[in-house]
């Protein structure tokens, strides 16, 4: 049975590894979208830099969440983090599922809602989902979003669908969450065209085109010290942008 999920609620999870499948409908005008997971401990941030998991850092060294290739399916594009619940250590207490763009709003995205799978069950097995998640912008302007949440809850897990956004992209929403940003780069705004950050370590750089094959992206994540303002409802609060540069974020689709 699936769940259509309303926001702000939740379901308890019987699959202890589950993977998490944003889709959307594609376009001239659609902003590419990259999934992103960040593992939270006490007080609701990450334990270091390496608990974010994203383009650039596609697999948490626990291996127990990664993020896999985008796919092209019958209902659009699809980028997907995959996580085992019942192995992570004790001190994650939340996973939290995340979209963001390169700089272009969510107004702009159609059809973006996020699923939720047994990851024992194979992806192209058939079987339907967990739950669903159809994520709406609250404003239109938001350039990163937490579509859902996996959370501690006794012995088990449950899924909460959120849906709060971010203007500040992918910077904002991770030093939102305890990331540390290199501010090595120079501010965004004296960059045109393809931004071109200058490395800060033997796998660090901009981001590549990523294939059809199945091929992990490896990269490190550099992030600025977190903005200290109190969380509102449990979430960080949108802080102002950073002037630093992330690596380039698309395009990414797949050939046509």
């Amino acid at each position: 049975m699936t769940h259509a999920m309303l926001k702000g609620s939740n379901v308890p999870l019987d699959a202890m590894a589950v993977r998490a499948v944003l889709r959307w409908t594609p376009g001239p005008d659609v902003p590419d979208i990259d999934a992103s997971a960040l593992l939270l401990g006490p007080g609701a941030r990450v334990r270091s830099d390496e608990d974010f998991v994203f383009y650039n850092q596609p697999r948490h060294p626990s291996g127990l969440v990664r993020r896999l290739p985008k796919k092209r399916v019958t209902e659009g594009l699809t980028d997907t983090i995959e996580a085992d619940l019942a192995a992570l250590d004790h001190s994650v207490e939340q996973v939290v599922l995340a979209a963001s763009t390169d700089d272009a709003p969510f107004l702009a995205v159609r059809d973006l809602r996020i699923l939720l799978y047994d990851a024992a069950v194979p992806a192209d097995g058939g079987a339907p989902a967990l739950a669903v998640f159809d994520i709406q912008p609250e404003t239109g302007l938001e350039t990163a979003m937490i579509c859902g949440e996996l959370y501690r809850r006794g012995d088990g897990w449950k899924f909460r669908a959120v849906g709060q956004g971010y203007p500040t992209g992918l910077v904002g929403l991770a030093t939102a969450y305890g990331i540390s940003v290199d501010e090595t780069e120079p501010a965004a705004g004296a960059v045109s065209g393809p931004r071109q950050p200058e490395p800060s370590g033997p796998a660090a750089g901009p981001r590549q085109r990523e294939p059809a094959a199945n091929q992990d992206q490896a990269a490190t994540a550099a992030f600025p010290p977190p903005p200290q303002s109190p969380p509102a409802y449990g979430y960080p609060q949108p802080a102002a942008a950073p002037q630093l540069v992330l690596p380039p974020m698309g395009p990414q689709f797949l050939p046509r």
